[in-house]
């Protein structure tokens, strides 16, 4: 046997239905779409999510809530960390973070929380802080800068400054 002998078994291949082509075909005049009605009609049709005029899923489930659009997602980090990760006398701020492999992104907000314990003087550089651990970091002896940045336009200063650092 060679491979241009090769055929598919009797009944296991089926002509493609070519609809339109005349009354010959039998699937002509109609093209297979009946007589009138919305399916019939060009672009007519179902969408994916009709159910046969059944209440669609999305209008059966309960919605609930508010999702603030504006709302400024923060990234946390604990004084506990930053006394395990920092040195005395160290500035910290989203990039030291960022390269320390405590956060996932250099450009988004940070926010101090206060869990764990604060030996070390820190310089901390950050968008928010909480109460108890600027407490804290008072106490330690270090400083705090609330930067007043958004995430885009730490972003740009970023991208500034290394195009400068090119130029």
């Amino acid at each position: 046997m060679q491979l241009n002998e090769l055929r598919p078994s009797h009944g296991a291949t089926k002509k493609r239905k070519r609809v339109g082509r005349g009354p010959g075909s039998g699937h002509g005049k109609t093209a297979t779409k009946g007589h009138k009605g919305h399916q019939a009609r060009s672009g007519g049709g179902k969408n994916k999510a009709f159910e046969g005029g059944q209440m669609p899923l999305t209008r059966r489930i309960p919605k609930f809530g508010f999702k603030n659009p504006f709302r400024v997602e923060y990234q946390v980090v604990n004084v506990g960390l930053l006394e395990e990760r920092f040195d005395a006398g160290a500035t910290v701020d989203a990039v030291a973070l960022y390269e320390h492999g405590v956060l996932q992104s250099k450009f988004a907000p940070v926010k101090v929380l206060g869990t764990g314990t604060l030996t070390k003087k820190l310089s901390l550089k950050v968008d928010a802080i909480s109460d108890s651990a600027r407490q804290k970091v008072e106490t330690a002896g270090g400083s705090i800068a609330i930067v007043t940045q958004s995430a885009r336009q730490k972003q740009n200063s970023a991208v500034r400054l290394k195009h400068a650092a090119h130029a």
